[in-house]
This record gives C-alpha cells, sequence and structure tokens, in this order.
C-alpha cells in the first residue's frame, strides 16, 4: 500500500484527445486504478488545488483505511463548457471490505476541469485534473 509502484500517472495523449471525454476519463481511470492499487498517494497527486485544500492527503487516506478488495466503478459522465473551462463529471462508486469483514460503500461525484486553449493559459491549467472529490460512506 502506498509504495508508489506501478506509476500510476495518466497515459500521455495525443492533444485532439487530451482536450475531449477521452482526456477527462484518461486521468478518472488512473485515479480509480490507483485507489483499487491502495496507491492512496498516487491518488492525492491527481487532485488539482482545490480538490487538496478539501482532502489533505491524510484526510484522503484516511477515506480507505482498513478497507480491502476494493472496487472503483467510475461509469461514463457528462462534459458541460463554462467560461473557458471545460468540465468532466462522474458519479463514482467504491466499494470493499472494511476490517470487520462487512461490506463498504462509498459514493460521490468527481468533477474533473482542464482551462481551454485560451491566451495566457499554461500547459498544467490545460490538461484535465480533479477540480472537486465529494466522496462519503453510505454503508
Amino acid at each position: 500500500m502506498n509504495e508508489g509502484y506501478p506509476e500510476l500517472s495518466p497515459s500521455p495523449l495525443a492533444p485532439d484527445a487530451e482536450r475531449t471525454e477521452t482526456g477527462a476519463r484518461n486521468v478518472l481511470l488512473a485515479f480509480a486504478r490507483a485507489i483499487e492499487l491502495r496507491e492512496y498517494d498516487q491518488a492525492w497527486t491527481m487532485l488539482g488545488r482545490s480538490a487538496k485544500e478539501k482532502w489533505s492527503k491524510a484526510r484522503f487516506n484516511a477515506l480507505f483505511d482498513g478497507l480491502s478488495d476494493i472496487t472503483v466503478a467510475v461509469p461514463g459522465g457528462r462534459m458541460e463548457g463554462a467560461a473557458g473551462s471545460s468540465y468532466y463529471t462522474s458519479e463514482a462508486t467504491i466499494t470493499g471490505t472494511d476490517a470487520d469483514g462487512r461490506p463498504v460503500r462509498i459514493e460521490g461525484p468527481i468533477v474533473l476541469r482542464r482551462v481551454n486553449d485560451v491566451p495566457g493559459s499554461t500547459v498544467d491549467q490545460r490538461r484535465w485534473h480533479i477540480q472537486s472529490v465529494d466522496l462519503a460512506w453510505t454503508h
């Protein structure tokens, strides 16, 4: 757990694909895979600044503390554009087993964002990142 291996950063995409839902899902699937492999620190690094303000690394790790047999579902979501940015939202469902062998379910929306190719935007801003994660245990 949290060994930093394998390296789970999203795979590089061609610029045309990066701008689309394909680019957003590329990051989202890497994030889901990192959680399934219990590489929570790597998943946390995929969060954007505003998501990291809500979720400290310790708090993010604690969300999954003691879980085993973790599976993450991130079905197709919806793409939206607003004021120079693109957003992609998917409803995540994370299932697992707690330390006492009981099933656990964590659910909530994950919103990704990228700044469109507008003058003055940086390369980093034009990459998809996780804008917000609103996960909660539902038992």
